[in-house]
């Protein structure tokens, strides 16, 4: 690795070190339960120190990794693709992406110039790393924790390149809090809003409603028949949903993006991750509606990863799923009461992470990723 992989590194460090600095324990549980975020109570100096700390760690987080996005320049491989795209889009010809997103692209071209690129890439920078940092902060609550999983999990370094998606999927992962909360109303406006940039997040309103709904309710035979039918088609209906598939993203037809390959990196995550849920199930997850949600989550997950290869970007589709991980995970280790137990899960949660994100630093210099080197406009 050469020097600009330390940007990503420091970054990460950085990130989890002002995360530590991040106390919203407390009200998170009872947040994504439906209750309400707590009042200032008058007079209470330790409450508005422990605000004013958060405020000044959530913003020192969120100008970081904004920073680092909007001022990159040729990283990740679709980067001038998109540079491409903003130039068709000013000539008014056909881009093959969602009315939205041509729409911000040709507003913020009428304020900076037709030719100037720049200014595009960061606003959806802007936009993209608020939905991240706003999840994590309403539904993390161990905030410092899901920061990591975050960093070193490769969704938000992966957002230096495919734009579109990963905004689609921070407002996917910040609708969760609404499915929670059984305001579905709210829900739904979010994700038809990120369908307007990448409308394969549309996928997630059966998904998050079904995880939803198991957790909520006792597991019964039906359940395990509705499962197991689905899990047949996804066998023996592929050419069924390949045409499905294809009638949303016609392009994706023998590119070399439908190339069959499973997620072998992906379904080790997965399974894990379902290991680590059912050695603690009684502790953390058998009476805890919101564990239960992000664990089925998972479950379908791994699910589309061993079944799914015939989907093409499978893993863009399993992503919407799994990234509730940075969730589950510190939600899961926090409720062992046994500490020396809950100590060396920790340990091993974060050295596999670790260990995940050296081999994620290494593959980002691959021609068809180009994550790295790390290159900005204000240096370059």
């Amino acid at each position: 690795m050469e020097r600009s992989a330390l940007v990503y590194i420091l970054l990460t460090a950085v990130t989890v070190a002002l995360g530590l600095c991040v106390d919203n324990g407390e009200y998170v549980p009872d947040y994504i339960r439906g209750g309400r975020r707590p009042g200032r109570a008058a007079g209470n100096g330790l409450w508005e120190r422990r605000e004013a700390r958060n405020r000044i760690a959530m913003a020192a987080i969120y100008c970081l990794l904004t920073g680092v996005s909007a001022c990159r320049i040729a990283v990740g491989n679709d980067y001038w693709v998109y540079r491409d795209n903003f130039k068709l889009i000013a000539q008014e010809r056909h881009v093959a992406s969602e009315f939205g997103f041509n729409y911000i692209v040709k507003w913020i071209q009428g304020l900076f110039g037709y030719d100037e690129y720049i200014p595009v890439f960061a606003f959806f920078s802007i936009v993209t790393v608020f939905f991240f940092v706003k999840a994590l902060y309403d539904q993390g609550s161990r905030f410092a924790f899901s920061v990591y999983l975050l960093m070193t999990g490769g969704y938000y370094f992966n957002s230096l390149n495919s734009v579109r998606y990963y905004l689609a999927l921070a407002m996917a992962l910040f609708s969760m809090k609404y499915v929670l909360r059984g305001e579905y109303g709210k829900f739904f406006l979010v994700i038809l809003g990120g369908a307007m940039f990448h409308k394969s997040v549309l996928l997630v309103i059966p998904v998050y409603l079904a995880a939803r709904f198991l957790a909520a309710a006792p597991l019964k035979k039906w359940h395990y028949g509705a499962g197991c039918f689905l899990l047949a088609t996804l066998i023996f209906g592929q050419d069924i949903y390949r045409e499905i598939i294809f009638r949303f993203y016609p392009f994706y037809r023998d590119s070399v993006f439908d190339n069959g390959q499973l997620s072998y990196a992906n379904i080790l995550k997965c399974a894990g991750v379902l290991a680590l849920c059912l050695i603690c199930y009684r502790q953390s997850l058998k009476e805890d509606l919101a564990n239960r949600f992000y664990f089925f989550l998972n479950v379908f997950g791994l699910t589309v990863y061993c079944c799914g290869s015939f989907i093409p970007e499978v893993s863009r589709v399993g992503y919407y799923m799994i990234i509730s991980q940075i969730f589950l995970i510190p939600r899961i280790l926090g409720g062992v009461r046994n500490k020396p137990w809950r100590n060396f899960l920790t340990a091993g949660v974060i050295g596999a992470f670790g260990a995940y994100f050296v081999l994620l630093l290494k593959g980002m210099y691959a021609v068809d990723i180009r994550l790295l080197p790390y290159l900005d406009w204000i240096f370059h």
